[in-house]
């Protein structure tokens, strides 16, 4: 339901309340379940209406919601059973116990058996716990102020318990405006109307003779009633007088819209695109009277209709002719203090910040080279002269034009949108596309010959969620090119004049490419090689460069005419004209004025050597600033992502940095880092990434260990955007330590290694069911069970009995045998497949409720919700493609998971109101590992792109991210699974890749890692924290496991193969574990999933009682303290 249909509920309540209608106001606060009105249910308790309290509940909550609402139901029904057993209605007693009580004995069997015991005595306040129950009156009182204390911590009726505040009989005050206006439009106005019906649109029948009544001096538009003043309904009195406008005016209004207004409401597709018969229909919604806000509510099986059509965010509705919100920015927020100067040392051509890390900014010049600059310490990271990478590739035209003439320029260098990669546009045929990987290094990844002529204009596009890259050239063709592989996808053929620039866009799953050429021509095109759909001309009719607000929903273009004429302007989409032209431009201009915008309320244009401002609102200039001088005529600029940092080019060959003060502070805390990090020269190797100027001396280097620089364009950076709160974090290079020959020489650890079966106790579940390899597996909450889902998509749970003699808690344990349990029915919990892709295939996932009551589950397929008692599918939701990868509930509602997507995103999903409430975006490959912290209230993500992220509880908004760093010898980046979970205490991480296992503090700084090195050389398949945070279990691919300190990481004991799988020396074919669980109270217990589909749990033995003894400390290659008594180099990642 839309905000506006919420709102309407809300006033339809207040309507009904003031016509004292209360039973009809309680039914639709209850079937609603927007408003809990506590006086009501107080009233109700007190009262013992039991049947009514509980139904009115039932329109916000059911029993098995959370820890909350089981509460609430639970205190109710004990009342009710109470208070029957006062009576001594001992039949009514047992009809509550069997009806309503049993229910909770699932979750609490001692608890029912003691309510049951009740039943026996004379009066139940023998009870020891009950002696103090008074009488019913007091009781309830008492139960109230609970009730009350656990429906305001319930998560499910935050903003539920209190009204919207707004003035009385505001129903009667819309409708009142309304028939106001329709009075106002009609064509006989009469100057005392009789309202008869709201059914209708009012109109006043014209008078005998036909004439028109009086005109009047009074103002155009009547005054508004007076809250109330419109009459009960059924008594319907005289209509509010008022007066009527001139036809003139009203017309005027119809044919002129108000120039006031900001734009209509923006067309769901680019301008004009004549669609072919299978395309989507381009929605224009339908204009209310001229100057007036429409308010069309509309039915509930038109809401998916207007969702289409609007382009704001969810909940908001666009009409034509909103206006803004009123302006909340002001004139400092624009950037135009000089915080930085910088020598390119060669006129610059294109900018681009990198987007997301703030301080990181790509410049090409023109003499073809270009450069990443951190704005921090002033320091140029990469420069990089062009060449042509690989020369027997090129093509003879190219190859002609290098020999004829070997200068080259560079017209467009533009970063990615995820910032993993950035492309360059050359004025000679080719483009070059460059990796930046998570060491912060530039990798050649694709070169091509990409047009005849220059190449104008590069953009990354995401057609059929593919990266792609559109170029444009002086062959008056746009082309798209794979960005993967580089191979040529679309090109798009109709311009007359060489392309100057191309702005991809997308709206409401519509990709599309605007492109303007140097003859004034506008064009559109979709991915389909059926021409253009739009054809414009751009105003000056030559040289224009076209963007897109940050939201996606204003479109804007500055070019300059041949005759030196600049013009910026909007343009209305819908009806391919132009909307706004903004002014302030000098009359002639030498060169072609460059804009750009931010915040989606700024634009900004080099001109008349100054930077000048607009409000996108105001045509007029805002401001101008000359950034202390020293500007072209035309400087070029580029705004970052926040807008708080503005890149202005200069006359002597450099860059300005202007910044607002959000910008100010943000350069002031990177030059204190770098003030630190210079300061801190005694500070071991390893314990903070050291920063190097490749061309001056290392003064902080020991002299066993002296670092290799690995590139000679390579300089690192003083500071790092990742120590800013709530900014992405920084993926530069860290330096790497050469280990000298001797160190390499030192042996295998002294270790504990237990390898025969008499140093431990191991034992493999039961297990008659053939299937597929343990894919996940968990031991339930109490301990008492194992649970494990095979590849097959099927699940198998296995209980301990409890024995006097064996095992009298009934715990998990190696030394009884459970029991591979299924309900009486015999159904299999088998989980919901993709009949496109085999289960095997698909990456599965699996969470557990805090109470062990129901299980969440997905094999490719639906997710699905299972009872743990019954193995029944109690729901199924978020059907593939894309298919979940990983699941996690809310540490503080269980209504509420995060599920890791196939498609990198992440869903926050409330399973009662089968509602996402967002979806989070930050990696590039699929999620595979979700943790909460209660403590930190965040969620941290890792992805197969060996990436992790950092969100807010709060707002779900994305803090930091970092990329795991590769241990020496590995190539860079990582990719896989990244698993991450919490140290008991909440802010200590533990992330396993099969290249490491690690310690992140809160701030995602590696504080130790550990690589497979000697006696546990495989890859590691999984890892995972005891009970009590003192030990790490890892599991590795040739089927050994490996028990760490966890403070340390080091290596406590190694567990060989052979001595938990009796059979594994004979076995050509060797199984291994994927999975290893940790049990939730025994700390040195652990079981593991096998690839063959057994499971085995794993413990000491009673003369051992824990995992080998006290490490020495020399005994691991951890590199938490000193690199030089490590067999590895420094993994700790960049800050």
């Amino acid at each position: 339901m839309s905000s506006l249909s919420r709102e309407l509920v809300f006033l339809i309540l207040q309507f009904l309340d003031e016509e004292k209608f209360k039973e009809t106001v309680h039914k639709l606060e209850q079937e609603s379940g927007f408003f809990f009105n506590m006086k009501h249910f107080e009233d109700q308790v007190q009262a013992g209406e039991w049947d009514e309290v509980e139904r009115y509940l039932g329109g916000f909550t059911k029993v098995e919601d959370n820890r909350y609402s089981m509460k609430i139901f639970f205190e109710i029904r004990k009342q009710k059973y109470l208070e029957a057993l006062d009576r001594q209605d001992r039949a009514k007693a047992v009809e509550i116990l069997v009806k309503d009580l049993k229910v909770f004995a699932s979750f609490n069997e001692e608890l029912f058996k003691e309510i049951t015991q009740l039943l026996t005595l004379d009066n139940f306040r023998q009870n020891e716990q009950l002696s103090k129950y008074g009488d019913t009156k007091s009781a309830r009182n008492i139960m109230l102020i609970e009730l009350k204390k656990l429906i305001e911590a319930n998560p499910l009726f935050r903003d539920k318990l209190a009204f919207p505040s707004f003035k009385s009989s505001r129903l009667r005050t819309l409708i009142n405006q309304s028939l106001n206006w329709q009075h106002q439009l009609c064509k006989n106005p009469r100057p005392n109307p009789d309202i008869k019906t709201l059914f209708m649109d009012h109109s006043c029948t014209p008078n005998a003779n036909g004439s028109r009544p009086p005109p009047t001096n009074n103002p155009l538009v009547g005054p508004i009633p007076k809250a109330g003043a419109f009459p009960p309904i059924g008594a319907h009195g005289p209509f509010q007088p008022v007066v009527s406008p001139s036809p003139g005016a009203i017309a005027g209004w119809m044919s002129n819209p108000n120039p006031s207004m900001p734009h209509p409401a923006v067309a769901a597709a680019p301008p004009g695109l004549v669609q072919p018969s299978s395309a989507a229909a381009f929605l224009k919604h339908p204009r209310t009277p001229t100057g007036v806000t429409g308010m069309d509510y509309q039915p509930a099986d038109s809401e998916h209709l207007m969702k289409r059509i609007r382009t704001g965010p969810a909940e908001e509705v666009s009409f034509s002719g909103v206006m803004h919100g009123s302006n909340a920015y002001s004139q400092d927020d624009l950037p135009k203090a000089v915080v930085r100067t910088l020598s390119q040392g060669s006129n610059v051509m294109s900018m681009d910040f990198h987007p997301q890390q703030q301080n990181i900014l790509l410049v090409g010049t023109n003499v073809g080279d270009i450069s990443l600059w951190e704005l921090g310490s002033r320091e140029r990271l990469v420069h990089k002269p062009f060449k042509v990478w690989d020369t027997q590739a090129a093509s003879m035209p190219l190859q002609t034009a290098l020999v004829n003439d070997a200068t080259i320029s560079v017209n467009r260098c533009v970063w990615g949108p995820d910032g993993l990669m950035l492309g360059v546009a050359f004025s000679k045929h080719i483009v070059q596309i460059y990796t930046y990987n998570p060491t912060g290094e530039l990798r050649q990844h694709l070169e091509i010959d990409a047009h005849v002529g220059g190449v104008n204009d590069i953009a990354f596009a995401h057609p059929n969620k593919q990266m792609c890259i559109v170029t444009c050239g002086d062959d008056k063709v746009i082309k798209v090119w794979d960005a993967v592989a580089g191979r040529r996808q679309y090109t798009f053929e109709g311009h007359e004049a060489p392309v100057y620039s191309v702005c991809p866009h997308s709206k409401e799953n519509i990709q599309f490419i605007f492109s303007t050429a140097i003859d004034g021509k506008i064009k559109a095109w979709l991915y389909d090689c059926l021409g253009s759909r739009v054809d414009y001309d751009a105003p000056g009719l030559w040289c224009t460069m076209m963007a897109y607000s940050a939201d996606g929903t204003r479109l804007f273009s500055c070019g300059t005419g041949k005759d030196g004429e600049s013009h910026l302007v909007e343009w209305n989409e819908s009806e391919g004209a132009i909307k706004r032209t903004y002014s302030g431009f000098r009359k002639r201009s030498s060169e072609v004025v460059q804009f750009d915008t931010t915040r989606n309320r700024f634009l900004a244009a080099g001109d008349e050597f100054q930077i000048k401002f607009w409000d996108m609102d105001n045509t007029n200039v805002l401001a101008a600033v000359d950034a202390d001088g020293g500007l072209p005529a035309s400087p070029r600029l580029r705004f970052n992502k926040e807008g708080s940092l503005l890149a202005v080019t200069t006359t002597d060959s450099g860059i300005k940095i202007l910044a607002n003060n959000d910008g100010v502070r943000l350069i002031r805390m990177l030059e204190s880092r770098a003030m630190e990090k210079n300061r801190g020269t005694s500070d071991p190797i390893n314990t903070k990434p050291l920063i190097v100027n490749a061309l001056g001396p290392i003064g902080n280097v020991s002299n066993a260990v002296a670092p290799t620089l690995e590139r000679a364009d390579r300089i690192q950076p003083a500071a790092s955007i990742s120590s800013l709160g709530n900014m992405e974090n920084s993926r530069l290079v860290d330096v790497k330590p050469r280990i000298p020959d001797d160190l390499d020489k030192i042996k295998s650890w002294k270790i504990s290694d237990i390898a025969d079966p008499s140093q431990m106790k191991a034992l493999r579940l039961p297990d008659s069911t053939t299937a597929g390899k343990v894919v996940r597996l968990m031991y339930t909450n109490n301990g008492l069970a194992l649970l494990a889902l095979a590849s097959n998509a099927v699940h198998k749970l296995w209980k301990w009995p409890r024995n006097d003699r064996n095992n009298p808690s009934g715990k998990a344990s190696a030394y009884v045998v459970p029991q591979l349990w299924q309900p009486p029915n015999g159904i299999l919990m088998a989980n919901d497949v993709n009949d496109n892709k085999p289960a095997e295939e698909s990456t599965a996932c699996i969470a557990l409720s805090k109470n062990d009551s129901y299980v969440m589950s997905a094999s490719g397929g639906k997710v699905s919700l299972f009872n743990m008692m019954t193995f029944k599918v109690m729901t199924t939701f978020v059907s593939p493609p894309p298919a979940a990868t990983f699941l996690a509930f809310h540490p503080q509602d269980n209504n509420i998971i995060a599920i890791g997507m196939e498609d990198s995103t992440i869903l926050i999903y409330n399973v009662r109101v089968d509602e996402v409430k967002t979806k989070l975006k930050g990696h590039q490959n699929r999620i595979t590992g979700l943790a909460f912290s209660q403590t930190l209230n965040i969620l941290v993500s890792s992805g197969a792109d060996a990436q992790l992220c950092v969100w807010s509880i709060d707002g779900w908004e994305k803090k930091k991210t970092r990329f795991i760093q590769a241990p020496t010898g590995r190539q860079s980046p990582l990719v896989g699974e990244t698993k991450v979970q919490f140290h008991n205490d909440h802010t200590h991480l533990l992330v396993a890749h099969e290249t490491q296992i690690a310690v992140y503090d809160s701030k995602l700084d590696c504080l130790r890692s550990w690589s497979p090195k000697d006696a546990l050389a495989a890859p590691i398949s999984c890892a995972i924290y005891s009970c009590d945070g003192l030990l790490v279990y890892a599991t590795f691919c040739d089927g050994a496991v490996g028990v760490f300190d966890a403070d340390s990481l080091r290596l406590r004991c190694r567990i060989a193969p052979s001595a938990y799988i009796p059979s594994f020396s004979l076995s050509s074919n060797p199984s291994y574990p994927l999975v290893v669980a940790a049990h939730p109270s025994e700390p040195n217990q652990i079981a593991v999933g096998m690839t063959d589909g057994s499971v085995h749990v794993v413990e000491p033995s009673d003369a051992e009682l824990k995992w080998g003894g006290t490490p020495s400390q020399d005994n691991g290659p951890s590199n938490s303290s000193n690199p030089s008594a490590s067999g590895q180099a420094s993994e700790l990642p960049s800050r």
